[in-house]
């Protein structure tokens, strides 16, 4: 998915240069520009806020506000809107939690696997709201959060169902292993466990969402470039059809923002599952 979506970036970046013959007259979306904002608030002190910030504060608060709403307004009998915050805990609960972890311990680890879907969820469907239209998940810090979230939610379950030093001996020294082969496998065993875990869950969705965001980024600037500055109906025609490749995008942004959160919350469950059973 990655590099189809990176082909797909490089074709429409040369699309607006190639009609117009003119490279310098448009300047597409960069990752300095789109991605390393001026500050907005309190600029040169440890509270500055730029606009990526601003952004996950609000996907932040209406997720808090939604939830608590929910909290103190649940009946045996929802309305609309309480169902639909119904389905989105149950999606969290039922084919993530439970399909994994069984029904049995499901609800132990819901409380994480829920905040990890949700908080994703939010962050990721900023990219496609007007006004907001960037994730908050598109730079690493935050991706670097969920997925130590994630990291110490794992091993936090591991030794309380294991105890510390089976869990880390099950994780490091797996049985039925013929000696000698663990100085071969204990090495591999701690880098991908405790090293490139973390380190894949956060560039999986840190890189998604970089490149969607660049990809609309780009189909509306040249949607602008080719209706405003290409004269005639060449430039109506192909800014016509940046914009609708643009609208095809936001609908794909929203479907890759759901199957983010889903993965890595499904990932976090997958390893809390493998850290408290029996190898």
């Amino acid at each position: 998915m990655g590099f189809e979506r990176t082909v797909n970036l490089y074709a429409l970046a040369t699309l607006p240069i190639f009609l117009t013959g003119e490279g310098e007259s448009f300047v597409p979306p960069t990752l300095e520009h789109e991605f390393n904002p001026p500050a907005l608030f309190f600029e040169g002190t440890i509270f500055e806020m730029n606009r990526i910030i601003m952004v996950r504060m609000i996907a932040a608060l209406v997720l808090a506000f939604i939830l608590i709403w929910y909290a103190r307004n649940r009946r045996l009998v929802p309305n609309r809107r309480l169902a639909a915050v119904e389905s989105l805990l149950d999606f969290s609960k039922v084919q993530i939690g439970e399909e994994i972890l069984g029904k049995e311990r499901a609800h132990q680890y819901q409380p994480l696997i829920m905040t990890i879907f949700l908080g994703i969820f939010f962050m990721n469907i900023t990219g496609v709201v007007p006004g907001l239209q960037i994730a908050g998940t598109s730079l690493i810090g935050m991706p670097l959060i969920f997925a130590i979230f994630s990291y110490v939610g794992f091993i936090a379950a591991g030794v309380k169902a294991r105890g510390g030093l089976r869990f880390f001996k099950e994780q490091l020294f797996p049985p039925g292993v013929p000696w000698p082969i663990y100085f071969i496998m204990t090495p591999i065993e701690f880098l991908s466990t405790f090293v490139l875990r973390p380190a894949t869950l956060t560039l999986r969705l840190l890189m998604n969402l970089v490149a969607g965001h660049l990809i609309l980024a780009l189909c509306f600037a040249g949607t602008h470039f080719l209706y405003f500055t290409l004269s005639g109906a060449l430039g109506v025609a192909t800014g016509t059809v940046t914009f609708i490749g643009a609208l095809a995008f936001m609908c794909f942004e929203i479907f890759v923002a759901a199957l983010q959160a889903y993965i890595f919350a499904m990932l976090t469950a997958s390893y809390i599952s493998l850290s408290i059973s029996e190898h």
